[in-house]
């Protein structure tokens, strides 16, 4: 463990970590402080921190499990000792790290009788096992069991829901976040005017990345969210001869495609779930790993129209809402700004 002491700076805004520990492979600890805050700053700083910790950043998880021996989740097998739904949990239980986009396959194939644990998932060589020792099976007969999985990188909750069981695999409940809980507090000094604030950090992670790791992500993922502030003067025209500016017509695709490739970064950083959504369509586009309005914007209208339970409708929303909240449409035909 490594304490130190709190300094408090009178002069320039600085941040420094004052404890680090591993309690376990599967759980780290971190405690900052950023100071010298004016008052208000450091509740509106943690916060947004707090909020960028726990949703903002993205994980590595199992979502899937199938084998040709899982008749259904709550059955058993022969020379097996836990239940499918058993296996199914201690899977959930695995913490992966990796670089990640999207998802990938693995397996676990092992002859018994033996104890598996973790170590025994082949995998592709960018997901990293956190913690090898994790139980998975114990297998009590000289029985094969091979158990495809996949693996995902997402952020947020994925709860499983009865129409994700298909072609005889199981969905696994993932929490994507790799950061278990964070907590800030503020402390106070000084008198009157000249009152300031210091404001701690408290962060614990699951081992997939250490608490100074989750801090500087979250940080930029919280810049990034900002960034389309910063740029509000490229949607107003400025006009010659000092007169007033006007604000810019809504845009289309097609005719600004140059200008969408060159904000490619800020359109991946909006989440489709910034916008007012119905819980149908949110739920479409998560089926169809649309997360961002970069990833919507490669869809064309068709493209929406082939979703599942997808409706005339519910595009007519979509164009609303991409027109009154980003200026942009969809193109009416497939295309892509990649």
């Amino acid at each position: 463990m490594v304490q130190e002491k709190v300094r408090v700076s009178t002069r320039t805004l600085e941040w420094k970590c004052v404890e680090s520990r591993a309690d376990s492979k599967r759980l780290y600890y971190g405690r900052f402080i950023l100071s010298p805050l004016m008052k208000g700053q450091a509740d509106t700083i943690g916060i947004a921190m707090r909020r960028a910790l726990l949703g903002e950043i993205e994980g590595t998880c199992i979502t899937r499990a199938k084998s040709e021996k899982i008749p259904h989740e709550y059955s058993t097998i022969v020379g097996v000792q836990e239940s499918v739904h058993e296996i199914l949990m201690n899977l959930k239980e695995i913490v992966l790290k990796s670089n990640l986009y999207g998802t990938c396959n693995a397996s676990i194939c092992v002859r018994g009788p033996g104890y598996i644990t973790a170590q025994d998932i082949i995998s592709p060589s960018y997901v990293e096992i956190v913690d090898n020792t994790q139980h998975i099976v114990s297998l009590t007969e000289p029985i094969d069991l091979c158990i495809g999985l996949k693996i995902e990188r997402n952020r947020g909750y994925l709860i499983k829901t009865p129409n994700h069981f298909q072609d005889g695999s199981y969905p696994i409940d993932a929490a994507f976040m790799p950061v278990r809980n964070a907590n800030h507090s503020i402390h106070s000094y000084g008198n009157g005017n000249e009152k300031q604030e210091i404001l701690f950090l408290e962060i614990w992670t699951n081992g997939s990345l250490t608490p100074k790791e989750a801090l500087h992500e979250a940080s930029r993922n919280l810049i990034d969210l900002f960034l389309p502030f910063l740029h509000t003067e490229e949607e107003s025209l400025h006009l010659e001869d000092n007169q007033h500016m006007a604000p810019l017509t809504p845009f289309t695709f097609h005719d600004n495609l140059a200008k969408l490739r060159k904000k490619q970064k800020a359109l991946q950083s909006i989440f489709i779930d910034q916008s007012e959504l119905s819980p149908k369509i949110y739920n479409c586009f998560k089926r169809s790993n649309i997360y961002t309005l970069l990833d919507l914007l490669n869809n064309s209208q068709e493209d929406l129209m082939k979703m599942e339970h997808f409706r005339i409708e519910d595009v007519k929303q979509i164009l609303s809402i991409l027109e009154k909240d980003f200026s942009v449409d969809l193109p009416k035909n497939k295309f892509s700004i990649h």
